[in-house]
């Protein structure tokens, strides 16, 4: 496990990027469609490629009940950009995508969550890598677990003994991998 920083590197070569796993979510304006976007769109940052797409998860919410169910899906991902310009990078895509800033839990266009990235391990006031909510998020353990059934945290816990202790929470699938991407 290390410590991350946010110095700048230069992309000299693909031993530099780093592999990390994104959540991504959307319960507002076709959200299969908004995922199937937003997967081009992080395979289209600098600097950053797609290596792996889960199927798309459709799920009720977890916070308020008075919105539509989610669908969300993990993807992994090789980057040479550093955590905080990872996070920026994200959020300029939900931005992109119509986010408007709503209540905690509440509808989503796009939400992009960094859940690891390699094996660093970061809190500061805007960022918490690992995602500080993983273990209690069957939507977002059950695509990830898909895409790399070997997975571990950095602090050495494994998203399959994740997924079987995870709070019970409905999914079923609704989409498969966006086809520009394999799933593995």
């Amino acid at each position: 496990m290390r410590q991350a920083t946010d110095t700048p590197r230069p992309p000299d070569s693909e031993s530099d990027n780093v592999q990390a796993f994104i959540a991504l979510g959307s319960n507002l304006e076709q959200p299969v469609k908004q995922l199937a976007q937003a997967v081009s769109a992080l395979d289209g940052l600098p600097g950053t490629q797609v290596l792996r797409i889960s199927h798309m998860y459709a799920n009720p919410p977890m916070g308020p009940q008075d919105q539509p169910d989610y669908v969300n899906a993990v993807a992994l991902i090789s980057t040479c950009l550093t955590p905080g310009a990872l996070l920026e990078a994200l959020k300029g895509l939900e931005q992109s995508a119509g986010r408007l800033s709503t209540r905690v839990w509440g509808a989503r266009v796009l939400d992009l969550d960094i859940l690891t990235y390699g094996d660093v391990v970061l809190n500061t006031p805007v960022l918490t890598i690992p995602h500080p909510g993983i273990a209690e998020r069957r939507f977002v353990l059950a695509p990830w677990h898909e895409i790399a059934p070997d997975a571990r945290l950095p602090d050495g816990r494994r998203i399959v003994e994740l997924l079987s202790s995870a709070p019970e929470h409905p999914l079923h699938i609704v989409a498969p991998p966006t086809t520009s991407q394999k799933r593995h």
